[in-house]
């Protein structure tokens, strides 16, 4: 494993222990926000805007997430700009999450970077590792739709709800079902 840490190991991409103290500090410190985040008065548009400015990589100018909202670190996530989160947004940060600009995203949907072994012994050994999500500009996820690890949903796509999106979908495509399979160009 050498000198690296496992904060250094999770950020290069490479398997890494989730319960390492100094990732376990940093994911209270998101749990605690998104705390704040999820029971503040949901008229507070200002001070929701601050508290997910301040946990977020990056909140794009007139972005909105309707709480609740729950994520591993925060600092992976990153969004555009004029996006919208309907209610239960899960970003699992682990690896980076990157949302562009103008995307429309249902309530319940899940995006998740986080990987494990398939193997026992290192599962049970607690290694685990991550694999970054694009999602394109203009995109629109349907209500309950999962977005596995690795997965880059192209420019102006749109991903009917409750489908699972395991492959790279290209840009002005509908995917609907679960694995998601485009049925239309755009």
């Amino acid at each position: 494993m050498g000198d690296r840490s496992m904060r250094e190991r999770m950020l290069a991409g490479e398997p890494y222990i989730a319960d390492d103290p100094d990732l376990a500090r940093e994911s209270r410190r998101a749990q605690s926000l998104t705390h704040l985040i999820n029971t503040s008065d949901p008229t507070d548009h200002d001070g929701i805007r601050a508290l997910l400015t301040e946990l977020l990589g990056a909140f794009g100018e007139d972005s909105e997430i309707r709480p609740p909202f729950r994520c591993d670190y925060g600092y992976q996530t990153r969004i555009g700009a004029r996006t919208f989160a309907n209610w239960g947004l899960v970003s699992l940060d682990v690896a980076p999450v990157t949302i562009g600009d103008d995307v429309q995203i249902g309530p319940s949907v899940q995006l998740l970077t986080a990987t494990h072994p398939l193997e026992p012994g290192p599962r049970r050994d607690k290694w685990e590792a991550a694999e970054p999500i694009t999602i394109g500009d203009n995109v629109w996820l349907g209500g309950g739709v999962i977005v596995c690890p690795g997965v880059t949903i192209g420019a102006d796509s749109v991903v009917g709800a409750g489908s699972v999106v395991v492959r790279d979908l290209p840009p002005k495509v509908v995917a609907v079902g679960s694995p998601a399979r485009v049925v239309r160009d755009l």
